[in-house]
């Protein structure tokens, strides 16, 4: 499950453009940042996707990219020319493509790396929906998670939500603000549609006239949609987007947002938070928020801050810059499917387990220390010249490493004051066995 927002210059303190997202997945499967520069391609290449290969273009865009380690497409990314997409599983009536297709996440960074706006990234990704459909199994260790999806596209002038069902898809231009979730959004207001969309709709007898038709009523598959409690996220999100003068700290506060101040992870059945914390209840097994990103898009400069780790509220958003090499390190490893301590993604996530043992004391103690040092990139961000960015990007995934040590080293000597319920503990004792994560 995920969620993605996106404030216009109409709302901003800034008038920028402000984009976020965080990516829910399974709780063990690593999220890698990326980085790849633009690339010219010989006539015939191929690019090779997920599960199918289609032909190359001529040249590709430098993309930034947050992908789950396994899989070709990416769940959040950005380009050079500052067009920014966040996709979201989506259940609907129509059929589901099990074996072949791009899959969401394909279609998210084929777009990102072809496309220099984002209503140029929209047509890409309905083209290809058209010619390859979107289909494939989407789950890591569930390999039986199939879904379509919307999408969420962003430029520093406008932003489109995308949403599809199969081949059949809807558009509609944002103004002011937008938050989608795991559920479609779109009703009878929209300004670009499939040829075939309403046609569908009749012939299968889910609404009896055309001027009656609403997507999301129509395609809406009820129980999946019902069950991901996608409404209460997109309900939140909605309502931390309707505040003036939106914020990029303000788009950390959303990311990190729980609804309440005396949030516990091990308390809840359905996946209702907007900062997703995996647990033992069937429906929060397979939504642990992996990966954060916040794009801050401007006609003059476009800054990304990114986790590159899981639980946005048990970590630091960190500035980064498109330039050469722009990242400090590539994040991967060896062993990228279980623990290791030189991959930063595991690295945090040392941290962040033992932080669930209890987290609502621990959770205090570590953003005292985080946010301190978060605020100082801010500050530091608007200041920094264009040829010590990649250094200060650098020098804010090293020192939140550092801190991060001294904090586990803190933690294991700390009391727990408030134990989470059994069968939390159990749920996580056997995530941290399944990654050879040994906790003291």
């Amino acid at each position: 499950m995920c969620d993605t927002f996106v404030a216009l210059p109409s709302v901003t303190i800034d008038g920028s453009m402000i984009f976020g997202k965080n990516s829910d997945r399974e709780a063990s499967e690593i999220q890698l940042l990326e980085y790849y520069p633009e690339c010219r391609h010989d006539p015939g290449e191929l690019e090779e996707c997920t599960y199918i290969s289609i032909p190359q273009v001529e040249e590709t865009l430098p993309v930034l990219l947050s992908r789950p380690f396994w899989m070709w497409g990416a769940e959040i990314g950005a380009n050079s020319k500052g067009v920014v997409i966040g996709n979201e599983a989506v259940w609907t009536k129509m059929p589901i493509q099990k074996e072949g297709g791009l899959t969401g996440m394909d279609l998210l960074r084929l777009a990102l790396e072809r496309r220099s706006t984002a209503r140029g990234a929209l047509d890409t990704i309905t083209e290809l929906l058209e010619k390859y459909g979107q289909g494939g199994n989407c789950g890591y260790r569930n390999n039986g998670f199939y879904y379509h999806n919307s999408f969420l596209i962003a430029d520093p002038k406008e932003a489109w939500v995308l949403e599809t069902a199969g081949h059949l898809w809807v558009a509609k231009k944002v103004e002011d603000y937008y938050a989608i979730s795991n559920g479609l959004t779109i009703g009878s207001d929209f300004d670009l549609m499939h040829e075939d969309l309403i046609y569908t709709a009749l012939e299968k007898g889910w609404v009896k006239k055309k001027s009656d038709f609403h997507f999301a009523n129509c395609y809406s598959d009820k129980f999946y949609t019902s069950f991901s409690a996608c409404r209460t996220r997109r309900g939140r999100s909605q309502q931390l987007l309707r505040q003036k003068s939106y914020s990029v700290t303000d788009a950390f506060t959303h990311l990190r947002d729980h609804g309440e101040a005396t949030y516990r992870p091990d308390t809840h059945f359905l996946m209702e938070k907007v900062c997703a914390h995996a647990g033992a209840s069937p429906a929060r097994q397979s939504s642990q928020t992996t990966a954060s990103l916040v794009a801050h898009l401007t006609p003059d400069l476009n800054t990304f801050w990114a986790t590159a780790s899981s639980s946005p509220c048990t970590s630091i958003f960190k500035p980064i810059w498109f330039a050469n090499d722009p990242l400090p390190t590539s994040f991967v490893g060896e062993n990228v499917d279980s623990y290791d301590e030189d991959i930063f993604w595991w690295h945090h996530e040392e941290l962040h387990r033992l932080m669930l043992r209890d987290f609502q004391y621990r959770h205090d103690l570590v953003r005292k220390e985080f946010d301190t040092l978060e605020k100082r990139w801010l500050d530091e961000a608007i200041m920094v010249k264009e040829k010590d960015r990649a250094a200060l990007t650098a020098e804010a995934f090293n020192l939140e490493r550092e801190i991060a040590d001294a904090l586990v080293a803190m933690l294991e000597t700390e009391t727990i004051k408030i134990k989470p319920r059994f069968p939390y503990r159990r749920f996580w004792k056997k995530q941290n066995a399944l990654v050879k994560l040994n906790l003291k």
